[in-house]
């Protein structure tokens, strides 16, 4: 797809991320999980992640994310889950325990990831991603 086009999509998901509805946020969040590489994406799902109207929105922009199973999605992730409330990180582990419970191998990737991400630039990265995201993959593999 052109770049411009995908950048159309991004800007235009941002803007149904606004929304006063808990389900267009929602949706926005799921859709705008397959653009987390793009910068003009980050922002809008880092705010639908952290979601202050409704943690359905929280669980599902995080569910969209980690279900990239990469880098990039687990990047963001990591950045909320380092300053999320209570609340919102109890629904980012539901995320986490629904994306990573199922096979191993994918398990193993994302500690492979966090153990990396644990040294980023970038200290919301680190700390989330080398902590707390981290924390919930180990009690998962137990």
């Amino acid at each position: 797809m052109e770049s411009y086009l995908r950048r159309a999509v991004v800007v235009t998901l941002g803007e149904l991320g606004q929304s006063d509805d808990w389900r267009d946020r929602a949706d926005a969040g799921h859709s705008l999980a397959g653009f987390p590489e793009m910068p003009e994406a980050v922002g809008p799902l880092l705010g639908l992640v952290l979601d202050r109207g409704d943690t359905f929105v929280t669980r599902r922009a995080a569910e969209g994310l980690l279900r990239r199973k990469d880098r990039a999605g687990l990047t963001i992730v990591a950045s909320a889950l380092a300053v999320a409330n209570d609340n919102h990180a109890d629904w980012i582990h539901t995320a986490i325990v629904d994306v990573f419970s199922i096979f191993s191998e994918d398990l193993d990737e994302a500690l492979r990831l966090c153990e990396e991400m644990s040294d980023d630039a970038d200290d919301r990265v680190a700390r989330g991603a080398g902590g707390c995201i981290r924390r919930h993959l180990i009690w998962l593999a137990r």
